[in-house]
């Protein structure tokens, strides 16, 4: 059954939307793919990325290229070699990728195999899916009759033991997975049905003879139109193009006149619309390259025009087709990123480059690669030494009617190249066409799968294996309080989440074998909303409370590392599941649902980190997972260590604090019984030890237990009047150093009582430190403002402390006007 235009279009629609099944969209030229995928770009539903094959494409569909998107190299992409030699990914590209719901990638055509596979394989490693693409939804569209990719020989002697064709078809990807070929039909571009039949019998490789005697009618020998007539040349080489318009410029009369374009940003040459340098004279004949966005919409890409009149501000171009004289003014082109909107959490498209310059381009020839998506009312056409597939069509179909078209040569029969494998491929997407049962089904397949997927706590459980094996296998350098955490932990999953989950989505066959969708079917709408009560209770009360209680003190940097990895891991998906099952308290809606899971991993922050001991929150406790004595002799070694300019590891060990603060020793004998402590070690910071040890309240005793406490009730003096007093000593010509000996304080102590009135700009920056030091940390805090402070030091070397950067970051403010901030 023949399916209107209309209802054509409304099916592609609602596969985007309504499904998750790959489409590939295509149709002869004119047919309206353009049109459809700007509508698509307007969607809120999904969140998408538009990428194309070349910068060109990218720019005309306005979204980014492949290879900048999936940071691919530019060279053929083996199957299983090691070549992925782009940069890095970042967290924010990271981010946009786990959550990317439908990727559209325009002009497939162009869009090699291999390239496709290296697509599927960045999105798997990134959304940890193993499924082709990593689940995401691909919409494909393009003609294969049009432009085939570039493929070098040398690049095929790699490829070919791995690809029995370098069209995207042949990806390995693809063919795990199923699509739905929509192709449209009706053409917009041509109204003559004559022309109509012609073009359809080239691009379906049945031309006849006498179709083909008919078209060669339109060679005319010497043809040479008059200037005023507004004929284009299209040729098949890019070099023949040039020479066409530099000879036609050059004999016209007058002077030239240079327009330079203006870029700003990020706007690779390689993506110019049109010449930087745009070098025009009266007489010239020119091709408008973009649709006019004003109210009046006086010129389109593609329009041919002659120039009657040039100024610095405008260019005057009068139209072949009407006669109407045009002022035409620079216009901006955009070079776009897609970046994540951090209140929506949507995936916004934002400029990073512009490119200004007049809409305009010699027009005397183009190539027929640079004609793709355009339309001319009168074009001669240079197409006898076609040499890829496809390009004959595209010439042709650029043509309005055959009257306007002129043959600079008559076009063989061998131009018109054939591939068999294009003609078989075609044929699989006529008899594939999907109807409205086959769309019925896709939605069906699509609401069931997230069904399952939001009940299940496969990957909850798998992240909690990875835990206890990172606990267990470092267990001498973490916290023994981790353990039963963690125990408790897995045991609620599996009573709790898995094991209740798992008897639900036994049940959901039986509600599956109703042929209504799972959003019309009442009775399953009211288990859901059910079980998301139950379940919203159990992640949001009781396992990301306990998750987040999960001591992560540890001395050895990488093993913390790896252990919160691990616990950030676990916790964003508790995370998102929570915010998943907060999304069906009213039943189950695939879009709802798709929009909570992905906010979830864009809106998630490690809360963990806010549940993480606090030094001296809690003095009435020793616990080494809190504050008391474990959290004071915590801060003795961290202010010990930044005096010293070294780590608390080697001050004291975590592991010896947990002991002091459990055994709590009275003299240095009881000292030496601990691990950790020597002799040595006694007899430098043994004494602090005991101290700290003494005036620090055990657990059971009460706020009015011990006189110490209330004697020193001496009005606001230390704490407030500290400052003031070191400010005062410096003042009186005494060095850091001798302040802090006198004091009894540490030296990064008596740094920090300098530091605001260095800030204030009461305290000169000189009298801290050496000029020449104040001049090396000034000059690369103004290269690197936005460092770090370890980085800084790092890049500074080890003769800058810590405070001596902060000191120049104060004076700096105090001297820009900041010193109130």
């Amino acid at each position: 059954m023949t399916i209107p235009v209309n209802e054509k279009l409304d099916l592609a629609n609602n596969f985007v939307l309504h499904t998750n099944q790959n489409i590939f969209l295509t149709g002869k030229a004119g047919t309206g793919k353009t049109t459809f995928l700007q509508q698509i770009k307007q969607l809120s539903a999904k969140r998408l990325a538009v990428v194309a094959p070349t910068g060109v494409a990218a720019i005309n569909a306005g979204g980014v290229t492949i290879h900048s998107l999936f940071q691919l190299p530019f060279g053929p992409l083996v199957p299983g070699a090691t070549q992925r030699e782009g940069k890095k990914f970042n967290k924010e590209k990271i981010n946009l990728l786990r959550t990317l719901d439908l990727l559209v990638i325009d002009e497939i055509s162009m869009v090699r195999s291999d390239v496709l596979d290296g697509i599927d394989e960045v999105l798997r490693r990134y959304r940890t899916n193993s499924a082709p693409f990593g689940g995401v939804q691909l919409l494909l569209i393009g003609d294969m009759q049009q432009l085939p990719p570039v493929i070098k020989d040398e690049d095929w002697a790699l490829l070919r033991p791995y690809y029995d064709t370098g069209y995207f078809f042949g990806s390995k990807a693809l063919r795990q997975t199923s699509y739905v070929p929509i192709e449209l039909t009706h053409i917009y571009r041509q109204s003559d049905e004559r022309f109509i039949n012609l073009l359809n019998s080239i691009r379906e490789k049945t031309v006849t003879r006498a179709q083909l005697d008919n078209l060669n009618q339109r060679y005319i020998p010497d043809f040479s139109p008059k200037d005023d007539e507004g004929y284009i040349t299209l040729s098949t080489h890019n070099s023949a193009a040039q020479q066409i318009n530099n000879q036609k410029l050059l004999a016209l009369k007058g002077k030239p006149r240079l327009f330079t374009a203006t870029v700003e940003g990020d706007f690779p040459a390689h993506t110019y619309p049109t010449d930087a340098s745009l070098e025009l004279k009266v007489g010239a004949q020119v091709m408008f390259i973009k649709n006019d966005i004003s109210r009046d919409k006086l010129y389109y890409n593609g329009k041919i025009g002659r120039i009657t009149d040039m100024d610095d501000s405008a260019i005057y171009v009068k139209s072949h087709q009407d006669g109407e004289e045009i002022v035409v003014y620079p216009v901006d082109w955009t070079n776009i990123k897609y970046t994540l909107d951090p209140i929506t959490k949507e995936i916004k498209s934002e400029p990073i480059g512009t490119f200004r310059q007049f809409p305009l381009k010699l027009a005397w020839a183009i190539t027929v690669h640079k004609s793709q998506g355009l339309t001319f009312e009168k074009a001669i056409l240079d197409v006898s030494s076609a040499f890829a597939h496809g390009q004959v069509y595209v010439a042709l179909s650029r043509c309005k009617t055959l009257d306007g078209l002129v043959l600079r040569s008559p076009i063989p029969a061998h131009s018109i190249k054939t591939e068999l494998e294009l003609e078989d491929f075609h044929v699989h997407v006529q008899q594939q066409t999907p109807n409205e049962q086959h769309l019925h089904q896709a939605k069906l397949t699509n609401q069931q799968h997230l069904l399952r997927e939001l009940f299940s706590f496969e990957r909850t459980t798998s992240l909690l294996y990875r835990c206890r094996r990172v606990v267990n296998e470092h267990a001498s350098s973490l916290d023994a309080e981790g353990s039963p955490i963690l125990t408790q932990l897995t045991d609620l999953v599996r009573e709790r989440a898995s094991d209740v989950s798992g008897r639900f989505q036994h049940q959901l066959p039986s509600y599956f074998a109703s042929e209504n969708l799972p959003e019309q079917n009442q009775a399953l709408q009211e288990r859901v909303s059910k079980a998301g009560t139950y379940f919203q209770t159990l992640l949001g009360t009781e396992l990301l409370p306990l998750l987040r209680s999960f001591p992560t003190d540890c001395d050895n940097k990488k093993v913390r590392d790896l252990l919160l990895e691990v616990l950030d891991e676990l916790e964003k998906e508790l995370f998102s599941k929570l915010r998943s099952f907060e999304s069906c308290r009213e039943g189950f809606n695939a879009l709802n649902y798709l929009q909570a899971r992905n906010r979830a991993e864009l809106d998630f922050q490690p809360e963990r980190k806010k549940h993480e001991p606090q030094v001296a929150e809690t003095p009435s406790s020793d616990s080494p997972a809190r504050g008391g004595l474990y959290g004071a002799l915590m801060k003795w070694r961290n202010d010990m260590a930044g005096e010293h300019n070294t780590s608390g590891f080697m001050v004291l060990p975590q592991k010896t604090i947990v002991e002091l603060a459990r055994l709590r020793p009275t003299n240095q004998a009881e000292l030496l019984a601990i691990k950790g402590f020597g002799k040595t070690k006694v007899k430098q910071v043994g004494e602090d030890i005991l101290r700290i040890i003494r005036e620090t309240p055990t657990g059971r005793a009460t706020s009015t237990a011990t006189p110490k406490v209330k004697t020193p009730k001496q009005p606001k003096d230390p704490k407030e009047m500290s400052p003031a007093i070191t400010y005062a000593f410096f003042q009186a010509g005494k060095a850091v150093e001798e302040i802090a000996a006198e004091r009894g304080l540490a030296v990064s102590t008596i740094e920090s009582h300098l530091l605001p009135y260095v800030k204030t700009g009461e305290l000169a920056i000189n009298a801290l430190l050496p000029p020449k030091k104040v001049a090396s940390i000034r000059a690369y805090l103004e290269l690197y403002p936005s460092e770090p402070l370890s980085t800084i030091r790092q890049g500074l070397g080890n003769d800058v402390s810590f405070s001596d950067i902060r000191f120049v970051q104060y004076a700096m403010r105090a001297e820009s006007g900041e010193a109130g901030a």
